[in-house]
């Protein structure tokens, strides 16, 4: 018969066993990333524009529909919104387009998603000098923002107006080095976005953000061009809700940021936001345009 000391360590032996099973049992099935529970009755939205009215019909809407509260929290450094919903200290954030977005992933290894479509607001080609494209002179001058997103987007405005021919179609990560210039009428002349404005007095033309065009009072009646939002160039500045990937299916964020499109909401977007052009995308289309912007963007790298 077995010593009753040898019982007691067979016995410890299988108890260590049983117990290293579990926890290796538990630990394969841990999911990596908990998402948010489906019946949130509290969604944290990250804004740019948290001041503007609009918000207010929008979260009224929601609460109205859905029965969720929506709390904002404004941001006025577009480099805080991402990695604030990453560290979830928000729920979703809308301030960005999806080139935005892509960059942003690709350059931090993130996976952000977008869940909801909102508008793409137009990059115009203001002028002083001239009345209409067909007066800007062959071998004239374009200041454009040197920043690479807007730079790459103004490409696209100045190709769609005839100014200029980019080698292989411009894109949301064309540059100037891909310019034709044999086949372009004018020159780009990079600039600081803050100053694109300033150069209206010297140059034929600039491309001017819209904060920038309002701080600077630009008149509408200087816009000479606006980029395209129904081209395919133009699909990669499509402003968007974003979630965290664990979350983009998660149906009450899919719900309140569906509610954008409400004819409300929009109504009170268009008198707070002025130009701008809704376009609703399903989720799956959505991300299907940001995964094909961010291999562009590392394909580059």
């Amino acid at each position: 018969m077995p010593q009753p000391i040898a019982l007691l360590k067979a016995a410890v032996v299988a108890v260590s066993l049983a117990l290293l099973t579990a926890c290796s049992a538990g630990n394969a099935t841990e999911p990596k990333s908990a998402g948010l529970p489906t019946d949130l009755k509290t969604v944290r939205i990250g804004v740019s524009d948290g001041a503007e009215p609009y918000w207010q019909v929008y979260a009224h809407t929601v609460k109205e529909q859905t029965g969720v509260t929506v709390e904002f929290q404004n941001f006025s450094d577009y480099n805080q919104p991402n990695p604030a919903l990453d560290q979830k200290q928000l729920d979703l954030n809308e301030f960005q387009h999806l080139q935005y977005l892509a960059t942003y992933n690709v350059k931090n290894g993130k996976s952000l998603q977008p869940i909801g479509s909102t508008a793409i607001y137009p990059l115009p080609l203001y002028s002083k000098k001239h009345h209409s494209l067909a007066e800007i002179p062959s071998g004239g001058q374009i200041a454009v923002p040197n920043d690479p997103t807007n730079l790459s987007r103004s490409l696209v405005v100045l190709e769609q107006a005839g100014l200029i021919t980019v080698r292989g179609g411009a894109n949301s990560t064309s540059t100037p080095a891909e310019i034709d210039r044999s086949a372009s009428r004018v020159t780009v002349v990079p600039v600081d976005a803050k100053v694109t404005a300033q150069n209206l007095d010297s140059l034929d033309g600039a491309i001017v953000n819209n904060n920038y065009a309002t701080a600077a009072k630009l008149s509408q009646d200087l816009i000479l061009a606006k980029d395209d939002p129904t081209a395919q160039a133009s699909a990669a500045y499509l402003n968007a809700f974003v979630a965290r990937p664990e979350d983009k299916d998660n149906p009450t964020l899919l719900k309140i940021a569906a509610i954008y499109h409400d004819p409300t909401v929009q109504e009170a977007v268009r008198k707070d936001l002025g130009s701008g052009t809704f376009l609703k995308q399903d989720p799956a289309a959505l991300q299907a345009s940001l995964a094909t912007i961010q291999q562009r963007i590392a394909s580059k790298q």
